[in-house]
């Protein structure tokens, strides 16, 4: 059975108004998204000088790829503090009965003890509710975790103002090795947090979810320790595998790319995206790329940061299709389509 034929406006974009969403049953809310930045930034050229790169690789990345600089935290400043900041900010006085929080780089504290998760927990205020940590999907990790709050909201009697905080963000400048990755992009230091509702809840979002989809490619399992050859075949295919992933979500609620107002992109380098754009059909001017060149990569908070910053400079409107994008090495993807809701 052929999709359905959207309309569109004078401008080109879909009439929504107009428009039938066949959305999933279990559709959750999502607030507005919290984002905390550090108070330093580096240039991306002189963290490449300190790895050890060459001198055409640091031309690539910042003549092609676009990347000038990266949030960096300040002397004295903490990860956790920046994750319990947009946690806060989040909640917004409220509370959660879940806190998932979706990460790439291995934490050996929370990985070996309870003192981080409890000391999270209790600095949002949050002693009662349950703390779990999602890794190992690498950058997939924050927007899976969306997924994972979506089925705890939809479990057989859960209340119907239950709320499930997501935190993402890593610590990209723990070491200058690390947070360079071959051939694609440069890590930073950021926080994003989301709050995810019950289908009922009373508190109105601001997003809709409307579908999900993740996918995996085996082929590419060692990550960072893939060989040269390995990794050039991944740069060959990782474009069409994220179209792959964004297809079978918009399919579950009966859309194309076409019906898209905008894409909220893993923020690996402007390249990548352009790729996209004429593997996918989207035009370049749906993909919000621009906080590339000033923030680089945030691991898996990149597409909430995307969409975060989109809403805060007037361009989301209620109706609005988007899509947001994750890519984790090893190979993860995941794709969220989320409906603009008007605002409060």
């Amino acid at each position: 059975m052929p999709l359905p034929q959207l309309d569109l406006d004078t401008d080109g974009r879909p009439a929504h108004r107009a428009r039938r969403i066949r959305s999933e049953i279990t559709n959750v809310g999502l607030s507005r998204v919290a984002v905390q930045l550090p108070q330093g930034v580096e240039p991306v050229d002189d963290i490449m000088v300190r790895a050890g790169r060459g001198v055409l690789e640091r031309k690539m990345f910042t003549k092609v790829y676009g990347l000038r600089d990266i949030p960096t935290l300040a002397e004295g400043e903490q990860m956790e503090d920046l994750l319990v900041a947009a946690g806060r900010e989040a909640l917004a006085g409220g509370t959660a009965d879940l806190v998932l929080y979706g990460h790439t780089m291995l934490m050996g504290e929370t990985d070996l003890c309870g003192e981080f998760p409890d000391r999270l927990r209790a600095r949002l205020g949050l002693t009662d509710s349950r703390f779990y940590g999602l890794s190992h999907i690498n950058c997939a990790s924050v927007l899976r975790c969306v997924e994972l709050a979506r089925s705890y909201l939809a479990r057989p009697g859960a209340g119907p103002d239950e709320r499930v905080l997501v935190l993402g963000g890593d610590q990209g400048s723990v070491a200058d090795d690390a947070r360079v990755i071959a051939g694609t992009t440069v890590s930073g230091d950021c926080a994003a947090a989301v709050l995810v509702h019950a289908p009922a809840a009373a508190a109105r979002p601001r997003y809709r979810y409307l579908a999900g989809a993740g996918g995996r490619d085996v082929r590419f399992h060692r990550s960072i320790r893939m060989t040269a050859e390995e990794n050039a075949l991944f740069a060959k295919v990782c474009s069409m595998q994220v179209v792959d992933t964004l297809h079978r979500a918009l399919d579950k609620v009966g859309l194309t790319v076409e019906s898209l107002d905008w894409v909220l992109p893993h923020l690996n380098n402007k390249m990548f995206w352009r790729t996209f754009s004429s593997d996918a059909g989207v035009p370049r001017d749906r993909i919000c790329m621009d906080l590339i060149p000033e923030r680089g990569h945030s691991f898996g908070a990149d597409a909430l940061m995307a969409m975060e910053h989109a809403d805060r400079m007037g361009r989301l409107h209620a109706g609005d299709l988007c899509a947001l994008i994750a890519i984790g090495q090893g190979a993860y993807f995941q794709a969220m389509i989320i409906e603009v809701l008007e605002d409060q």
